[in-house]
């Protein structure tokens, strides 16, 4: 269980990529993110050129016993019906991976209901996990097996030959886990994670607030220990998301965040091995309160701001296609030899300009 090892981007392409940059018909860094996206992919690949071409959005669904103390403006059966949809190209993420040419992974992890659906994959751990108002949500061993099934559907991916993945989720409540754990983690008091999820009354709303509080104060999940942090307060949903990210990162893989659950998962990979961050692209600013805690937590930045909080993994396909077009840039922009222009005019800025993450 949990057996993986990550290692650093391949600091040789990070220059050559820097490089390729800097030789290009521009000012130096006017593409600005997108520059900063074509080096980060080449430390994680190895290679200068990399194609975006296969892709593919992971979505790990799951039930959450903390939606029984009604915390959610949806009812749990949401979860279920949504899981189908996505096979049926009706959601928000389906129709978006459809549009730029993405796949979908679709994976039962907790689904609190006994079903067969072609296009979901039955990995279920249990039926939902436990109240966490009552009892902690999940035993160590339960979070591990989520991870385990993360972990493998990022090294499937990988084998099937998908040139990037986004990691997805559907649960009902669980933008109240997700708030559960990134209290924890960060020290903060549930008022300062807790969002309106879908769009819950004032009530619902200071009752998410204190049932998380209590339960962190009562169980003493461990913020040095993500694991153990999932299993008192979190998801099948985040556990697996969390692994998904590490296998990501193992395998060399570019792995895209979408909102603030998947956000929660990442800084839970990243607790776990730091290194896992360099394989991470940030899709969209979610208007989750939580979000931007999460981000800063890692030192990433979101590559866009589109007003979106509906998850399932929805900010992935467009992130897709911003990454392609930082592909496209350097794989076939000219350079100033080709364009046939004099460069010597940037010799004083060159070194004012700086690459992500570059001190």
């Amino acid at each position: 269980m949990y057996n993986i090892t990550i290692t650093p981007p391949d600091a040789g392409a990070i220059e050559a990529a820097r490089a390729r940059q800097d030789s290009l018909a521009k000012p130096p860094h006017s593409l600005g993110k997108l520059e900063d996206i074509s080096v980060k992919l080449a430390g994680i690949t190895g290679q200068l050129y990399n194609p975006m071409e296969r892709r593919r959005v992971l979505i790990f669904a799951a039930d959450n016993g903390i939606a029984h103390e009604g915390v959610a403006s949806a009812p749990q059966s949401v979860t279920l019906s949504q899981t189908i949809n996505f096979t049926r190209g009706l959601t928000g993420v389906a129709v978006l991976a459809k549009h730029f040419h993405a796949e979908l992974d679709v994976m039962d992890v907790g689904i609190d209901a006994d079903f067969t659906q072609p296009g979901v994959r039955n990995f279920k751990i249990a039926h939902g996990t436990k109240n966490f108002a009552k009892e902690p949500a999940m035993s160590r061993e339960e979070c591990l097996r989520a991870m385990d099934i993360g972990i493998e559907a990022a090294k499937r991916a990988k084998e099937e030959g998908m040139q990037v993945i986004g990691i997805g989720e559907m649960g009902i409540g669980n933008t109240s886990t997700s708030s559960a754990v990134l209290s924890v983690l960060l020290g903060l008091p549930a008022e300062k994670t807790v969002s309106r999820g879908a769009g819950i009354n004032d009530e619902a709303y200071l009752r998410k607030v204190r049932l998380i509080d209590e339960a962190i104060a009562r169980y003493a999940p461990d913020p040095a220990d993500p694991i153990d942090v999932i299993s008192k307060v979190g998801g099948f949903d985040i556990a697996a998301m969390c692994g998904a990210f590490l296998g990501a990162a193992a395998e060399k893989l570019p792995v895209v965040i979408d909102g603030f659950i998947s956000a929660v998962a990442a800084l839970c990979a990243y607790r776990l091995d730091p290194l896992s961050a360099e394989y991470m692209f940030a899709s969209h600013a979610s208007r989750e309160r939580g979000y931007m805690l999460a981000m800063d937590a890692m030192g990433l930045e979101p590559m866009l701001n589109l007003d979106m909080r509906l998850g399932e993994g929805s900010g992935c396909p467009i992130a897709f296609e911003v990454m392609a077009a930082a592909e496209s840039v350097i794989a076939h922009m000219g350079t100033f030899e080709e364009a046939a222009i004099n460069d010597d005019y940037l010799a004083e800025i060159r070194p004012n300009k700086r690459y992500q993450g570059e001190a």
